[in-house]
Parts: C-alpha cells; structure tokens; sequence
C-alpha cells in the first residue's frame, strides 16, 4: 500500500502534489489496476494551470479593503496629507473641456511630437484604440462594441499605468530647481512648491485606483520600465530646456483631460455598469473632501479629471514664463485679487494656460 502525505503551502507544493498522484496513478495503471492513461492525462491537465501575463491580480471583493490597508500604531492616530487640496465646486468640475493650444515654437512642436510618440505607445500598452473604434462605429457599431469597447478593467489598467508615471514631471523639476536654488543661492521664486504638490496630487490619484485595482506583475514589470526611462529622460531634458519640458506636460495633460471625459461620457451612457454603483474608497473621499451623496465613481473621475485640466494648465503657463526670473503666479498675491489671475482652484480656468503679459 502506497500512503502520501501532502501539506499545501502555495503552488509549489500543489504542483508536487499533482506529480505525486500522477506517478501513483500509473503505477498502479502499470500493475493492473485498470486505470487508463487517458484519465491521467485529463487529471494532469486540470490540475497544471498554463501560467498567465496579470495586469490586475486583485478580485472584486477585495479590491478597496484590503490592499495597503492602514497602519495602526500605539501612538499615532492619522496621517493628515502634505498639501490640502483646493475646494472644487461641482458646477467648475463639470464645466472642465477638451483643449488644445496650437504649438507656436520649435519647442513647443518638438513637446507636441513626444507626447504622440508617448501616446501610442500608452496606448498599444493597455489596448486603447479609440479612433479605430471610432471609424468602425461608424459602419458597424455593434462590430465596434464587440472588438474594441473599454471595459472597467482596461480602464483601470490605463488609469494606474498612466498615474505610476504622471507624478515623475514635477518631481524631477522639482528636485532640479530645489537644487539649483541652492547652487545659485537665490531663491526659486515659489515654483518648487507647486511642482512637488503636482506630484503629490498624481500619487495621490494612483493611490486611489489602487484601492480599487492592484496591479499584476505584468503590469508592476511595465511600469518599473517606465518609470526608469521617463525619470532619467527628464531629468536631462529638464537640465538642457524647463520650457520645452513645461509645454511637454501641458500636452501630456491635455491627453489626460481626454481619457477621463471619455470615461464619464461611457460611464454616462451606461457602458460601464460595473461603476455605476461604485463608491470612491475612504482615501479618495478624505483626500478631496467630498461630500455626502457626491461620493460615487462618477464624482471620483469629475474630482481626477479637473484636477489633470489644473495641471494642463499650469505647465502650458509655466512654459509661458521666464524660467530663471519670474515668480510662480499660482503662489503668488495679487495687487487686484478681482481681476482673473491664476489661481489654485477652479474659479478663473485657462485650458490653454494664461499668457506671461497677463499676468506678469
């Protein structure tokens, strides 16, 4: 009599299991007890699943409770954020648009040129094909929905791969300009701030897709690789032209501004069920303050989208200014506070960014 004892730890030890059945199968098979190879292949096929590529690994129901829950401590009782975030009001939220500013310089057409090469790239990554669904809407729109409609999960995969890198800019600007202050010993004129909370607000909005999607090691594997390229790549374009860099996340921007209107638009529409019910997690609703009954996933994406048009906006103005001279006017106090200026919340909007003799 054969007699095995098997303790199942994880995969490897299931895989040793499923071994140790099949070779006792077959030598009983091989001493005449009946069993049929047929059935022993069959088991072994069941039981040794074909390893998979995981952008998402996290099932439904653990999805916001569980993934980097919070620390207690015997001490500390809540970590408040570094930079409060500016009140929204609904009607500024929903009056966000789609923009673009033309590209006047050899600069500006050298960042518009990177942000497309960048943009098929993101695309080809996560399966975002919007303007070959487009085209194909038109001759058959069921054909459209059945090859190329987003889902819930294609979104989220596109909203973490696309918020892991959004805060790279402004902290690799930010960390050049803190330490070119110092080697100069002047002061930066209050652009250092801005940047790192630009970062600071990207991190917080990959957080809180977390919450909701934790990434797979495919998707841990591109984002590592991204992230090595695109911060050691701006820095030394940061280094060589801050204006070129500024317009270059202003477009980026722009792209994003785009991504979140088409997701409210589906959400809209009813193409996204899963969200439609879906509250923002606790992180989300501290963050920006939302208040009670305006706490779902539509009001989550309103929240992320204006604040993606803020950014646009202040990097198309920032790229607009004297880079070593002039001081940072989302920071600054206006001789006439009336009159529309740049400002950190919604109030006075400039998709475009504002002009420097506006301001300066």
């Amino acid at each position: 009599m054969i007699c095995t004892r098997v303790t199942a730890n994880g995969p490897r030890a299931s895989r040793q299991a499923s071994a140790q059945f099949i070779k006792t199968l077959n030598c009983l098979n091989a001493s005449g007890a009946g069993l049929r190879p047929t059935f022993v292949a069959v088991h072994h096929i069941q039981l040794s699943a074909a390893p998979q590529r995981h952008f998402s690994n996290t099932s439904r129901s653990s999805r916001i409770d569980e993934y980097f829950p919070q620390k207690e401590t015997e001490k500390v009782r809540k970590t408040p954020s570094a930079w409060p975030h500016p009140v929204y009001s609904y009607n500024d939220m929903e009056s966000v648009i789609v923009a673009h500013r033309e590209a006047k310089t050899r600069s500006d057409r050298v960042a518009l040129l990177a942000v497309k090469v960048l943009r098929w790239g993101l695309d080809l990554a996560t399966g975002y094909k919007h303007d070959k669904a487009v085209a194909l809407n038109e001759k058959d729109p069921e054909a459209a929905r059945r090859k190329y409609a987003m889902t819930e999960e294609k979104y989220m995969m596109r909203n973490v791969f696309l918020e892991s890198v959004a805060g790279v800019p402004g902290m690799v600007a930010g960390m050049i300009r803190h330490l070119h202050s110092m080697r100069r010993m002047k002061r930066d004129n209050g652009w250092i701030e801005s940047l790192l909370e630009e970062s600071y607000n990207e991190r917080m909005h990959l957080l809180t897709f977390l919450k909701m999607s934790e990434p797979g090691w495919f998707m841990r594997f591109l984002v590592l690789g991204a992230q090595g390229v695109w911060c050691n790549a701006l820095f030394f374009a940061y280094l060589i032209s801050p204006r070129t860099v500024h317009r270059f996340v202003g477009y980026l921007e722009e792209e994003a501004v785009i991504t979140y209107t088409r997701q409210l638009k589906d959400l809209d529409a009813g193409r996204l069920p899963k969200w439609e019910k879906l509250q923002a997690p606790q992180i989300a609703i501290d963050y920006w303050n939302m208040p009670e009954g305006h706490q779902s996933m539509r009001d989550l994406l309103l929240y992320i989208r204006a604040d993606e048009s803020k950014h646009r906006e202040v990097n198309h103005t920032l790229g607009n200014l004297d880079q070593v001279e002039d001081p940072n006017p989302y920071v600054s106090e206006y001789k006439d506070s009336e009159r529309p200026h740049p400002r950190k919340d919604l109030k006075f909007q400039r998709p475009t960014g504002w002009e420097r003799s506006d301001i300066i």
